[in-house]
């Protein structure tokens, strides 16, 4: 592993473009041949009782959380370089950034990841949404909205630092409130939380005999692992600007037109954006074996405000909540950051609300 290492963190830019993309694909494949949707499964709850979209999400979720143990039982990874497990704990963030995302979602007909898929079938409404998100996501970060975000996320934000934890996660909370050792501690997490889920997923007859869901959970909960893999066997500490990350997909839409309009002036593209491309070339790979590749438009002005809208709520929600229903609900959860579990909870209740409001407005 050494070895590679070395050999990875020497040619780092060459593994991350490559690497990038294939991960991307493979994602972007997936969900486009599965029809994986975050925001489908809840709507598939809502009007049918149909649960197995969702309990894919989870599983997904599950498979992260075991991968990204046994990268740092090996060694692999130190999860403490990434920015979900900070014992900044942005509590006010996490739940309003989530609820937020979660209706913009709705309104956009899915989340990014969903819209990085449609545009890659042929969907000119997800490329004018996906552009509305990168912006917007850089108007969050550091733009006209900046300011607000810093000052209301800042307000509603605790230094667990100062109840002597080093970071968020639920490893460290339980050996802090038990007195347990840490490594027991993550262990009992894993086991507890990847458990659960896992039983709660496949004790439905419906969804293990489900082949594209139980197809889907796995593989996005395994592109998520070789997104911290790769990202992990690169990283440098010592680095200009250092990288230990999986996929998500708010800020590297933004990332991502920011490369394209800037590309003379970067030396090579970062993870965020070899992994958005990657998804739309697995995406457009899917539609086009499957037959299922056609342009498509906004039917009328309701559709386009109604996506526009969408799509500013996400670019906003995303940012604040420091991730979506990949980046949060998925990578990050698969660390046991606490702030993740608290977005993907708001996520869903955004997405519940989100729907209440359709409803009034069709």
């Amino acid at each position: 592993m050494e070895s590679l290492r070395e050999a990875a963190v020497e040619n780092a830019s060459t593994w991350i473009l490559w690497g990038g993309l294939a991960i991307g694909a493979i994602f972007g494949f997936i969900i486009q041949r599965t029809n994986f949707c975050t925001m489908g499964s809840i709507s598939d709850i809502m009007s049918f009782g149909d649960y197995r979209r969702f309990r894919s999400w989870l599983t997904s979720s599950a498979v992260a959380i075991i991968g990204v143990f046994f990268l740092e039982r090996a060694g692999i990874a130190d999860m403490s370089f990434s920015i979900y497990v900070s014992p900044t704990f942005a509590w006010g963030g996490h739940m309003l950034g989530g609820l937020i995302f979660g209706i913009g979602m709705v309104f956009s007909g899915g989340c990014v990841s969903r819209n990085l898929v449609r545009a890659g079938s042929g969907d000119l409404r997800s490329l004018i949404v996906l552009w509305l998100i990168g912006g917007t996501a850089y108007m969050t970060i550091g733009g006209l909205f900046g300011p607000a975000r810093v000052a209301v996320v800042g307000a509603m934000t605790t230094d667990l630092g100062e109840f002597g934890l080093a970071d968020q996660r639920v490893g460290s909370v339980l050996a802090s409130l038990t007195g347990i050792d840490a490594a027991t501690a993550g262990l009992i997490s894993v086991l507890g939380i990847a458990g659960a889920i896992l039983l709660w997923c496949f004790k439905d007859k419906g969804f293990r005999s489900s082949a594209p869901h139980v197809i889907a959970g796995l593989g996005v909960g395994l592109c998520v692992v070789a997104g911290w893999l790769l990202t992990a066997i690169t990283f440098d500490e010592f680095a200009d600007n250092p990288t230990l990350a999986s996929l998500s997909y708010v800020r590297p839409a933004g990332d991502s037109i920011d490369y394209f309009m800037r590309f003379t002036a970067f030396e090579a593209p970062s993870f965020a954006v070899t992994t958005t491309v990657g998804a739309l070339i697995g995406a457009f790979i899917g539609a086009v074996t499957q037959g299922r590749f056609h342009l498509a438009t906004f039917s009328d002005a309701q559709d386009t405000l109604r996506n526009l809208v969408g799509a500013i709520l996400m670019g906003v929600g995303g940012v604040v909540a420091l991730g979506c229903t990949i980046g949060q609900a998925v990578t990050g959860v698969s660390t046991l950051a606490m702030g993740s579990f608290i977005t993907f909870a708001f996520i869903v209740i955004g997405g519940i609300i989100g729907m209440k409001i359709m409803e009034a407005w069709v």
